[in-house]
């Protein structure tokens, strides 16, 4: 699969792709979409030599952009759910841990069959780290599963939960800033056109006023908000997205709302575009709260909670209304009432990483070589208290780095019965979030 040079890339094209004037022409789309993407996109995440790495992203993205798709910003979609124009559905928005490309696959083919055009790719900055998944490359993945499943025009790729550390940001304030201004400037070079800024982590409870104990979330956000309008391309508005309570925390309230997007508002430069989403605690956790027998307990989500306040981010501050965090955990009957109480955006993770990880297609051996490896390496992380099971499901997330690889190459067949099996989920959730026929709204409002 890995090619030995740029001259062996460019063969393995003959006859489907080539270059022409600086860009990239598409002269066979079948045979593009056979084997020839697959093993673009292989050495596009795989190959040791940076040069022949960097042009099989390249080709990627102008083969894309020759077939009509392109990564893009959701921001005009959600002004226009902010005024009433785009109503009546919940945005997914799905972070890929693992097998990447083959779920990339399953999510285009579930939204082709639904006639959904509004639907999210997202990476946050913690799996960045652990998944060892740059946001170029996780752009190449995106763009190149699009290519194989025939999708065209916009795709949207989102960086989630861009977040501050509070430890670091009382320690050294402008060192934690300019630590995230740099992963907003690598995420901006790679196509990442919809950021999440978490700053909710520096809201200070110790002050007695609310306004104050946002501050420092709504002046970090307002000032990281400058930073990606600077930097944004020319013609695109990037969608940032702010948070106002951290998961996992209490429930989040009018009160909290307003102080913060009345601080925001006043601490944004005149004339800049603003958020376009808030996202709030509703009582969730990400990944669930896990059981001592690995399993995950019910959580209750307060809709009221959703609904008062998306109404308030839509008709106050233009918004496109509430984004929950932490969903995939949650029974399949209470996606409905996202739709129904107004949240703009659920974010999805850990259910899909459950899905590959537990399928009966996914190798025992393999993930028993993957279980081990946490026992034995992130030890320090497990609390007395927690069961093997505990541990395990807690930390699985990190077996997707150092296994990327092995993951990527389990058995054709076997990524094809993971695939189905995420293509049948993806296709609940558009059902459920009634996020299916919306290209209409995406082509109205994004092109």
């Amino acid at each position: 699969m890995e090619f030995k040079s740029i001259g062996e890339m460019f063969d393995s094209l003959k006859g489907a792709a080539r270059e022409k004037g600086g860009a990239v022409e598409v002269l066979d789309e079948k045979a593009l979409r056979g084997e020839a993407i697959d093993r673009l996109i292989y050495n596009a995440v795989f190959n040791n030599n940076k040069e022949v790495l960097a042009e099989s992203r390249r080709l990627i993205k102008y083969i894309a952009m020759n077939l009509g798709i392109k990564s893009a910003s959701i921001h005009n979609l959600y002004e226009a759910m902010g005024r009433g124009e785009a109503a009546g559905f919940t945005v997914p928005a799905v972070n890929i841990r693992g097998l990447t490309y083959d779920t990339a696959r399953a999510l285009f083919r579930s939204a082709k069959k639904n006639k959904s055009g509004a639907f999210i790719f997202e990476i946050a900055k913690s799996e960045i780290g652990y998944t060892e998944q740059r946001p170029a490359e996780y752009t190449a993945c995106c763009l190149a599963a699009a290519i194989k499943e025939g999708h065209r025009g916009p795709v949207f790729i989102q960086g989630d939960h861009f977040q501050i550390n509070a430890k670091k940001f009382a320690q050294d304030k402008n060192a934690e800033i300019n630590d995230l201004k740099k992963l907003i400037k690598e995420a901006l070079e790679a196509d990442f056109f919809n950021i999440d800024i978490d700053a909710s982590t520096v809201v200070d409870l110790s002050k007695p006023d609310v306004k104050e104990q946002q501050r420092p979330n709504f002046e970090t956000t307002a000032l990281l908000t400058e930073y990606i309008r600077s930097n944004e391309p020319q013609g695109v508005t990037v969608s940032v997205g702010g948070e106002i309570g951290e998961v996992g925390g209490k429930n989040s309230t009018e009160e909290e709302l307003r102080a913060f997007m009345d601080g925001f508002s006043g601490a944004l430069p005149k004339g800049r575009k603003g958020i376009s989403k808030i996202s709030i605690q509703t009582g969730t956790s990400h990944g669930g709260v896990v059981l001592p027998d690995g399993t995950i307990a019910k959580v209750k989500v307060d809709f009221d909670t959703i609904e008062k306040l998306s109404k308030i981010a839509r008709e106050v501050y233009g918004m496109s209304g509430v984004v929950q965090h932490g969903a995939s955990t949650l029974p399949d009957d209470a996606f409905h009432m996202f739709v129904a109480r107004g949240a703009a955006e659920v974010h999805l993770a850990t259910g899909f990483q459950n899905m590959v990880y537990d399928s009966p297609a996914f190798p025992q051996e393999l993930k028993k070589e993957i279980n081990k490896h946490l026992l034995d390496k992130h030890s320090d992380e497990r609390k007395p208290t927690d069961t093997e099971e505990q541990f395990i499901y807690k930390t699985r997330k990190k077996g997707f780095g150092p296994f990327k690889e092995r993951i990527w190459t389990i058995d054709a067949g076997r990524r094809e019965k993971i695939g189905a099996e995420l293509e049948a989920r993806f296709d609940l959730y558009f059902g459920q979030l009634n996020a299916g026929d919306t290209v209409k709204y995406v082509k109205k409002h994004i092109g």
